[in-house]
């Protein structure tokens, strides 16, 4: 099932012009639980690897033993607490059994243990993409073919996992790997994605307002503020009125400016900290977003982004669609990668925001 998102609150260009060439496309990436193989694109399912090919593995993570949790306790520990969080209790009771209550604890971080990890640990599958899916996907000439994996613990002081792109043709796997290796110990759950099949959506996105010029930035703000002493019986009125028949007012950073969640390309998700210079670590030039990886597509903030099809869901959130893959960065932010404009080839640039 395709995911389509409704149509924005309000029309930018027409609200503020000097917005209209600042305009990019954008594709929202929409995973949802599946069951992906190696000839789709995906979340956290299996890569289409060449079985000569070496996996890579961290070169930071090579000791005999990691303090960590066991990928296979995390899924289970999924499987257990989603089951537990669906049937009916009595109030009061508790949510686990005592049984389940040890393997919930084991998989947490309060759990992590000294696990033995048999050489180098090997790297997470957590994007595929194919240009057949993703038509605006960028690469050097003669791939179509992006595969995304990351050291499933945190490196130095930026709480990021180490990420590796991969650009490949397709058509130049004919002996693919049967099945990659796996982990014994990961340092977070967080970076352990759930396998997810891919709904691509294309959208336009406009700048964070910490990328605007300050005056622009202050009439899109005083327009916000605005917005509620507007005529609500005027059928052109920007404001939306949910059932109750309060004023939701449309706010420009999270419901016209940057889409949530997965995406390809459009603009950078400025948050906590004000946009910085970044370029080529090899040559200088300037850096484009290639890919957000997000652990939420939608949340009470950015309610207005959730997909038609998804508006039916009445379950809990962290259950729901909108956090299928499973994944956290940081404290609920998202990791950018960037690469450089000049070559694709070049080393990537990450940030978390």
């Amino acid at each position: 099932m395709p995911r389509t998102t409704p149509p924005r609150p309000a029309d930018v260009p027409a609200l503020f012009p000097e917005l209209a060439p600042l305009a990019r496309t954008a594709v929202r990436l929409h995973p949802r639980a599946g069951s992906p193989t190696a000839a789709d694109s995906s979340i956290g399912g299996p890569l289409l690897w060449p079985a000569d090919e070496p996996w890579p593995t961290c070169p930071d993570h090579d000791a005999p033993w990691h303090l960590g949790v066991a990928p296979d306790d995390v899924r289970l520990q999924r499987r257990i607490l989603a089951e537990a969080w669906a049937r009916p209790r009595a109030e009061g009771a508790d949510l686990l059994t005592p049984e389940e209550r040890v393997i919930v604890d084991r998989a947490s971080i309060s759990g992590r243990a000294r696990i033995p990890q048999d050489g180098p640990v090997p790297m997470i599958p957590v994007v595929q993409l194919y240009a057949s899916d993703v038509p605006a996907l960028p690469g050097p000439a003669g791939t179509d073919l992006l595969q995304v994996l990351w050291c499933p613990f945190d490196h130095d002081e930026d709480y990021l996992p180490a990420v590796e792109l991969y650009w490949r043709a397709s058509s130049d796997v004919t002996d693919p790997l049967a099945a990659a290796p796996q982990p014994s110990v990961i340092g977070s759950d967080n970076y352990l994605p759930e396998p997810c099949v891919l709904h691509p959506e294309t959208v336009t996105e406009y700048p964070a307002p910490h990328e605007l010029p300050e005056d622009l930035a202050e009439r899109i703000e005083a327009w916000e503020e605005g917005q509620s002493s507007k005529n609500l019986d005027d059928p052109n009125d920007l404001d939306d009125v949910d059932d109750l028949g309060d004023v939701t007012v449309v706010d420009y950073q999270y419901d016209l400016s940057v889409a949530p969640g997965c995406k390809l390309g459009g603009h950078a998700p400025w948050s906590f900290s004000d946009p910085f210079p970044m370029a080529c670590p090899e040559c200088g030039s300037d850096v484009r977003p290639l890919l957000t990886i997000d652990g939420t597509e939608w949340d009470g903030g950015s309610g207005s982004w959730r997909p038609v099809e998804d508006a039916d869901y009445t379950g809990l959130h962290f259950l729901g669609p909108a956090c299928a893959t499973r994944l956290n960065i940081g404290r609920s932010y998202n990791l950018q990668l960037y690469v450089c404009t000049a070559s694709p080839d070049h080393p990537h640039v990450q940030n978390m925001q």
